[in-house]
């Protein structure tokens, strides 16, 4: 099978995040089973923030398996990448299935545009909110009307689609303002377990010089990720005995929010507490999950993170927030602890819970290991998305 995956940013653009990982896992499984995957994005070559695009990345790229097609980006508003090279680079060659990832997307119109005029199956994919991002509610004049028109462009990608995949039910009631429900499928997000296992594991603590151990949050430095609230948590216990030999990693890159990050860390002074890392090499992040004692991602927003499922990789529980999608991807008291969001003071009560009994860590820790073997993983998203473009290439 022909399949065609496109997605705002792919290799080495690591740290865009989510979106990019999940293009990734799956054209790296399907490849493996013999198909022919291609993914096609922008040059988006991050550097430490979202808008450093560079012409020296290969054009066509074999990676593994599958292939890598990218084109310049012209101009960008925000995260909206303009690669109109994209468009020629499908339309020349042949395809049985389009999976667009990122609906929000330039590419993801291209991918509509191409499938209306080959008669291609169209698959979509979001997993950024749709609707329901802060960042889309949020926003100053120009951008509120940028999404309106992006709106439109929104409603005609999910009208041209065959199938919407969806990462939880949280998602799918969101989608099913846009379409008839029967037209969406569940498919939980998975992470790559043996790229995990078979990464090298350096030795974090002493690279970054930390004496002791220490608690996790691996994320951009956005607000909605809750960077602010983690902070004032940290303030809150900082003289409890039980912190006098813990330190707070924290490891991302920069959304814009790195400089109030700093500035409140300098002015609560609790630099003595905190390490951050800006920009970390991947096999870092999976050392830093491998030696924390567990993560802390006390997120505004999240549809359905991975950032968790990696930390489970590695049989560590992690302190979330009981908003929008988290309670859909983790379970509070299972395998995690969920607080309410904008709540410093239950984010610090739940970090001394954790920090107070080593069973309860070592529990959770383990039922969410479970978790990501048996449903939450690559191999698995990928088996049930194949079956999808089966299914849709038989009509």
């Amino acid at each position: 099978m022909k399949i065609s995956l496109t997605c705002p940013a792919s290799l080495p653009a690591s740290q865009f995040g989510g979106i990019m990982f999940l293009c990734v896992h799956i054209a790296k499984n399907l490849s493996e089973q013999g198909h022919d995957v291609t993914i096609y994005t922008t040059d988006l070559d991050f550097a430490n923030n979202p808008h450093t695009f560079n012409r020296n990345l290969p054009r066509n790229q074999l990676v593994n398996k599958f292939k890598i097609n990218r084109s310049h980006v012209l101009f960008s508003l925000y995260l909206f990448y303009v690669n109109p090279g994209m468009y020629l680079q499908m339309l020349k060659n042949s395809h049985d299935v389009i999976h667009a990832v990122g609906v929000r997307s330039f590419q993801a119109l291209v991918a509509a545009l191409i499938a209306k005029r080959q008669n291609i199956p169209l698959i979509v994919a979001d997993q950024g909110g749709l609707t329901t991002h802060p960042d889309l509610q949020q926003s100053h004049f120009i951008k509120k009307f940028l999404i309106r028109m992006q709106n439109i462009m929104v409603r005609f990608i999910v009208n041209q689609a065959t199938k919407v995949i969806v990462a939880n039910e949280y998602e799918k009631e969101i989608f099913s303002k846009f379409c008839d429900p029967s037209k969406i499928e569940i498919v939980r997000n998975g992470i790559d377990l043996e790229d995990l296992k078979t990464s090298s594991l350096s030795n974090f603590k002493e690279k970054y010089q930390i004496t002791g151990d220490f608690i996790l949050f691996v994320g951009r430095f956005s607000k909605v990720k809750g960077v602010d609230i983690l902070l004032k948590s940290i303030n809150m216990i900082k003289d409890l005995p039980q912190m006098k030999k813990i330190q707070l990693v924290i490891m991302g890159v920069d959304f814009g929010f790195e400089s109030e990050m700093l500035q409140m860390i300098a002015e609560m002074k609790i630099g003595n507490r905190i390490k951050v890392i800006k920009n970390p090499p991947r096999e870092d992040v999976i050392s830093a999950y491998n030696e924390s004692k567990f993560l802390v991602l006390p997120s505004r927003w999240e549809l359905s993170p991975l950032t968790p499922l990696e930390g489970f990789a590695f049989k560590k529980t992690v302190i979330s927030t009981k908003t929008h999608g988290i309670p859909f991807t983790i379970q509070d008291k299972k395998n995690s602890l969920l607080v309410e969001p904008e709540d410093p003071q239950g984010l610090a009560n739940a970090i001394i819970e954790l920090l107070d009994d080593e069973q309860k860590c070592l529990e959770y820790g383990l039922a969410g290991y479970k978790l990501v073997n048996e449903l939450c993983n690559a191999k698995s998203m990928s088996e049930k998305t194949l079956r999808i473009y089966q299914d849709v290439i038989k009509r």
